[in-house]
């Protein structure tokens, strides 16, 4: 989707600090960071939210939760919070499906 902002990240035509990237993912530093450590884990490919990934390819959704959780423990993350927001009442601001990891001593209290 040309005119969706990670796709365009994923296309590397908008730049960002890419913490991992493979064939199907990018996780990079959000720029308004809510906490010590705040990326987020997009697939390259465009699902608008959770239900649409879930309904049309739940195999690499799958596989997105499975790169959480290496990532983390490759960068010896201890603990950490993940968000996958869905929807504008559930507090999606951009509309392609994304995972929020958040770790450090400033996590946000919900």
């Amino acid at each position: 989707m040309s005119d969706c902002l990670f796709c365009q990240i994923a296309d590397k035509r908008i730049p960002a600090d890419v913490i991992y990237e493979d064939s199907d993912f990018v996780i990079f530093k959000d720029i308004y960071p809510k906490a010590d450590i705040h990326w987020l884990v997009i697939p390259k490919q465009h699902y608008q939210d959770l239900n649409d990934m879930a309904t049309q390819n739940s195999e690499l959704l799958g596989r997105m939760m499975q790169l959480v959780a290496k990532i983390t423990q490759d960068k010896k993350i201890g603990g950490y919070r993940t968000i996958l927001n869905t929807g504008k009442e559930g507090g999606q601001e951009i509309f392609h499906i994304h995972t929020h990891i958040l770790a450090g001593r400033n996590l946000p209290v919900f």
